[in-house]
């Protein structure tokens, strides 16, 4: 667990990213990559890359360096992720991950040399002719294109949910609901937002606030940097990822979801949220079996779910609206099309 601790002045100085943050996405789309995480959401998106890394070796080889630095699990080096200003873009990002002081780099370096054995190249990164460096930057550059560009668009759009969704929360109930609203990936317990982490860590942000950024590539627990000295940054995954939706017709939901789970997923999207005894009565299923389709379905990032008094309540998100914007007979069948803006 990573404990975040708040003074009043850090409730005041909360920032959230309004872009993608290239070299955060960068960095947990390697960490995706050599997994079989999020298969519905990431499934296609690996076979794509790898076919693109096989078509092109100078790629294959910037990917795997990369990977040298950024293992699935473990200790990842901050200076991949530096705190520019996601405005800049990559360009930014890049120039910054190339001006890193020589005496950071070795350091960072000896730490993740100290969990995984490295290569020599790495040694060089820090000398001061800087051609190393340079080299790395490039590799960068072109597994950003390998690995970010197909994806993108969904990147995007993905962001710009999750920032629409957290605005509205921070206008209607401000700061405090903003930090409750992150459950259950954090829980808020007032100075200290406890967050699902790895290890166990306790960051105190003395007056330097925190800046959130919301991801496309990171998957299931937030990521933070390691460094404690550095400015602090939480990343989170997004509440819900677009899906590639071509040749989702003819009932083509049913066969991916199963006919009782696409059901489920269809009440909830009718335009209004439902309690679980709600969405049981309709569906014509038991309780219990509506609360796994739920969690199921909520697990997926398809469903939201938050408790008003003694009930919870669901709803569609927007990666759930559009799978079933995809299945053109379902629509038809309930008139959720209409709900949607379709005529």
């Amino acid at each position: 667990m990573l404990r975040i601790h708040f003074t009043p002045e850090d409730l005041q100085n909360i920032r959230i990213s309004r872009r993608p943050d290239p070299l955060w996405e960068l960095v947990c789309a390697t960490c995706r990559l050599p997994t079989h995480q999020g298969p519905l959401e990431f499934g296609a998106w690996r076979r794509s890359v790898r076919e693109r890394l096989t078509d092109d070796p100078m790629s294959q080889r910037a990917v795997l360096a990369l990977q040298t630095l950024v293992p699935p699990v473990g200790y990842i080096p901050d200076f991949l992720t530096p705190s520019s200003d996601p405005e800049g873009g990559l360009p930014a990002a890049l120039e910054e991950v190339g001006a890193t002081p020589p005496s950071r780099l070795r350091h960072e370096l000896t730490r993740l040399g100290t969990a995984r054995p490295l290569p020599a190249w790495t040694t060089a990164l820090g000398r001061p002719d800087g051609r190393s460096m340079r080299s790395l930057v490039k590799a960068l550059e072109l597994s950003s294109r390998a690995l970010l560009e197909p994806r993108w668009p969904h990147v995007r759009r993905a962001i710009h949910d999750e920032i629409d969704l957290r605005s509205r929360i921070l206008l209607d109930g401000g700061v405090l609901a903003l930090l409750e609203s992150l459950r259950p990936l954090a829980q808020w317990k007032a100075p200290v937002l406890e967050v699902d982490y790895p290890t166990h860590r306790e960051l105190h942000l003395q007056g330097r606030g925190l800046h959130i950024v919301p991801s496309y590539f990171c998957w299931r627990r937030p990521t933070a940097l390691a460094d404690p000295t550095l400015g602090p940054v939480l990343v989170y995954p997004v509440t819900a990822r677009p899906l590639d939706v071509t040749g989702l017709r003819h009932g083509g939901l049913d066969r991916l979801l199963g006919r009782t789970r696409a059901s489920v997923l269809t009440e909830v999207a009718r335009g209004r949220t439902r309690t679980t005894s709600e969405v049981a009565t309709a569906v014509g299923i038991a309780l219990p079996s509506a609360s796994y389709q739920l969690s199921v379905l909520r697990d997926g990032g398809l469903v939201a779910s938050h408790r008003e008094g003694q009930y919870v309540r669901h709803s569609a998100t927007p990666m759930g609206h559009r799978l079933l914007d995809g299945d053109g007979e379902r629509l038809q069948e309930t008139g959720v099309g209409s709900a949607l803006g379709r005529t």
